[in-house]
Parts: structure tokens; sequence; C-alpha cells
């Protein structure tokens, strides 16, 4: 490695010098970086399904281009779920089953006993909630002082919103934060992993049967343990632990990154940080511009179920096939300068980071909701949210997300 380069430069030279066999966008460190933009974008134009043969996750399909990816994300008959989503295989001795890794019809069983928590009823009652939040997390900053964005702001926020989800006792809420980590992170051993996640297990255990004994109520847990489909799932620990582990991770790295993102996305344009305060009426176009920009969850992985032929590729049965949704919100071909924040961009909506069909995101109108309210209380008390730091990036090659973010407050007309 030449010393006189950061690692990240390091990583971007080699973008170009790499024979094209060589480029493994799986490697945690391109995504550590914010390196990996120029490995998809040589992908998307040279070969955009591309096989690898060998990685640390075993040989893998890259799908980098938005119309491919769609293509095998709403064919769920050809392209399975089950198993695992992510590009590391289950260990054997701890394999979690959670509904968005399954096929039909046992995917939309259990997907149906929890989405009512979304629903728009719910969604309705929430708003009010979200707002006097919001509002009590942004008075309580503190201001011209730098502080972690990310700690005082998105981690708290989405949070307080996952324990009422859940139900939750508000004063251990930062454990949940803390087991999403420990889900999705390369940082920790997989032993300590582990040992987290089944005290994750056995607290989420004992509120089962708390809810179990306790009348129906519209928390995730009760609707769990009241379901007709999964009013036994308790006796399957590591499928409910998955699904509980999936609830948590879904409800809080999209909103969680997509807030930190969109910080440092508006400073990253200044131009379009002063066309949305010029036009606070974008935000909810900017909400979905920001999700589509950060992409908070890179990849999701399918398993062919039967040979297929994908822009002009064989995919035999039994490969593992990774769809980069990073890379498809890159696309040139749909997004016109993709790399660019564009708070009024045309077709910010038709991003892809909540995926295609029946596995699409079920809470991405609950998140839109939380983004688009921080941001309208955001616009009302300050000029700007300035970052005045580097970010540092969570260490995964899954979440795109981020674990300090500086910056400092300056008020409107200060």
């Amino acid at each position: 490695m030449n010393m006189t380069l950061s690692p990240r430069d390091y990583l971007l030279a080699q973008a170009q010098q790499l024979p094209l066999d060589q480029l493994d966008v799986s490697d945690w460190k391109l995504h550590e970086h914010d390196a990996v933009w120029p490995y998809f974008e040589r992908l998307r134009q040279e070969d955009p399904v591309h096989y690898h043969e060998t990685s640390r996750y075993g040989p893998f399909w890259s799908v980098t281009s938005y119309e491919d990816i769609k293509a095998v994300d709403m064919n769920h008959k050809a392209f399975s779920s089950e198993g695992s989503i992510s590009i590391e295989d289950m260990p054997e001795d701890f394999a979690l089953e959670m509904f968005i890794a399954m096929d039909q019809p046992r995917h939309d069983v259990q997907r149906k006993v929890v989405s009512p928590v979304v629903g728009p009823r719910n969604l309705a009652g929430f708003e009010s909630l979200i707002r006097e939040r919001v509002a009590k997390i942004l008075d309580g900053l503190p201001i011209g002082e730098t502080f972690n964005w990310v700690d005082r702001v998105s981690v708290e926020l989405t949070t307080q919103m996952l324990a009422s989800l859940f139900a939750f006792p508000f004063e251990d809420r930062a454990k949940l934060t803390y087991w999403s980590d420990m889900t999705t992170s390369n940082e920790s051993p997989p032993e300590e992993r582990k040992q987290a996640l089944i005290e994750c297990l056995g607290y989420f255990t004992k509120l089962w049967h708390e809810r179990q004994a306790a009348e129906p109520g519209f928390d995730l847990i009760s609707m769990l343990a009241h379901g007709e489909a999964t009013g036994d799932l308790v006796n399957r620990p590591l499928e409910y632990l998955g699904n509980i582990l999936l609830l948590i991770v879904g409800g809080n790295d999209t909103t969680r990154n997509s807030i930190s993102g969109g910080v440092l996305a508006l400073n990253a344009f200044p131009d379009e940080y002063r066309k949305l305060r010029g036009k606070v009426e974008l935000i909810p176009n900017f909400v979905a511009e920001v999700i589509r920009w950060q992409t908070p969850l890179a990849y999701m992985r399918r398993t062919a179920l039967e040979d297929v032929m994908l822009n002009g590729k064989l995919i035999k049965k039994g490969d593992k096939v990774i769809m980069w949704y990073a890379s498809g919100n890159r696309d040139e071909a749909k997004f016109p300068q993709a790399d660019k924040l564009i708070v009024d961009r045309e077709n910010a909506r038709n991003h892809i980071s909540f995926g295609f069909g029946i596995h699409r995101c079920m809470g991405n109108r609950l998140a839109e909701m939380q983004l688009k309210i921080l941001w309208e209380e955001i616009m009302t008390r300050y000029e700007q949210v300035e970052v005045v730091g580097k970010p540092v990036r969570i260490r995964s090659n899954f979440v795109r997300g981020y674990t300090e973010l500086p910056v400092r407050l300056h008020l409107k007309n200060a």
C-alpha cells in the first residue's frame, strides 16, 4: 500500500487499476471509507451482472444496475429470500429465521401479523407524538457548540420511536440501539455478537410472556403473541429472535442513517441547502432524495431457485445473488447527476432503497414521516446544521451508517 495516500484515496485509485475480476464490492473497507462508488460505476458500465468467483463470503453475483435489480427483486418465484438476506451465510448453530428471509406463503402470513402497526390508523396517531419528541430533542441541543449529531439526534429519535412500536421499557431503550448495532456491524467478534443477541432474546421472551398474559395491545410484541399465525413463535426461539431483530434493524437503520445522511448531504451540496431553506415545501421530496442518496441498506441477497438469464448472463440454480441497492440508486441511466443530492429531483421517489415486490419495506411510510417532521422542525429553528468534522462510518457492507457526525447549530436570524 502507498503510505502517502489515505486509505480512502488508495481504495479510490484501485477502482480503475484493478482487473475487472478483482473488483470486490463486498469488501467492507470500501464502504467504511465511502470509496465504493467508482467500483459500482465501473461494474454498471462494464459488467452490470458480474460474477465474483472468490470472496470472503464465497462466490456470488453482483447486480448493480437499477433495472436489473428491479427484475430480480420483483421475481420472487425465481429468486428466493429463504435462509438469508445477507451475503454472509447464517452459522449452522445459530441460524436465525425472519419473515423477510422467507418465501411464500410463510412470508405473507407472518408479515400480515405485524404490518398494522405501521398502517394508516397507527401512522395518524404517531404524527403528533413524533413532532413532540422531535421538538424536545432539538430544543435540548447546544447552540454554537460542537456535538455528535448521530448520538444526540439520529439515534435518540429512532430509539424513542422503536420503544413505542414495541411498547419497550423507555428507560432501557438504549438496549435497542445496541442490539441493532450488534446485528449489523462487522466490528465485534462473532462470539460477542452471539452473546448480545442471546441477551436480546431473553429480554424479549420476558416481554412476550407479559403481553401474552394481558389483553391484546397494538404494539409489535402483543401482535406477535396474540397473532393466529405467530402465537407459538416464542417456542421457536431463533425464529422469534430473527423477527425481533428484523423489526429492530428495520425500524432503526433506515431512519437513523438517513437523518445523519441528510445533514451530511446538505453540507456537501450547499446550493441545495439554500434551495431547501428558500422553499421548505420541498421537504417531502427532499426526504425521498435523501433516502436515495444515502441508501441506508446497501444490498439485499437472493438465491436462485432455477437457472435464470439476466442481462445476458446465466445465473445457475443455487447461486447467491446480491442486489446492490446503493449502486442502483446511483445509476445515471435512472437518476441524472446521481452522485449529487438534488432536493427537487423529479423522480426522487423512484429510489430503490425500500426494495420492490413482496419484500418492499413495511415501515417506509413511518420512516418518511419521521424524516419529514424532523426537517420541518429543523427549518423553523436553524439557519444551518453545519458539519464541522469528518463523519465516522460504521464497519459494514450492509448498513450504510454513521457513528459520528460532528456538527454546530446556527440559529435563524442569529
